[in-house]
């Protein structure tokens, strides 16, 4: 039998729908024509807790179902989607995103700032999914 964190992982699903809420209030402003420091460091903040939420689910995951070691963001990604957790579809998103981590927590000096990144608009959908097909990976192994 596997020891599953329920709660941190339910807990981090749920706050999947504040980061989408998020993305859905960034998109807006950017199409209001608001882009102001505020909201590009907003922007950058909700991608990078979309980053660690991410991957603290999918590590969540590999240390309750004993998958091999992660060496690294992507991987946590793919070890994940690779035990069936969710589709390769939403892999090549996350992957996107967690992509962004180094330059997001290194790169800060010389972020692009002055445009809504590409990403803003899928992760809503892809956060909700994410979560749906966490919740349903957990049922069937637990069967």
């Amino acid at each position: 039998m596997y020891f599953i964190n329920h709660e941190q992982i339910d807990q981090r699903i749920q706050f999947l729908t504040s980061l989408a809420n998020a993305c859905n209030q960034l998109e807006k402003q950017w199409a209001e024509g608001t882009n102001n420091l505020v909201w590009q460091l907003a922007q950058e903040r909700v991608l990078q807790l979309a980053i660690e939420t991410v991957t603290d689910v999918g590590s969540l995951l590999i240390d309750a179902f004993i998958l091999r070691d992660a060496s690294s963001y992507e991987d946590i990604v793919e070890i994940v989607q690779g035990e069936g957790a969710y589709s390769a579809a939403l892999t090549e998103t996350l992957l996107q995103l967690v992509k962004l981590r180094k330059p997001l927590v290194q790169d800060y000096a010389t972020w692009d700032r002055e445009g809504m990144h590409p990403l803003i608009p899928l992760i809503p959908a892809a956060l909700e999914e994410f979560g749906t097909s966490v919740r349903a990976f957990i049922k069937k192994e637990m069967e």
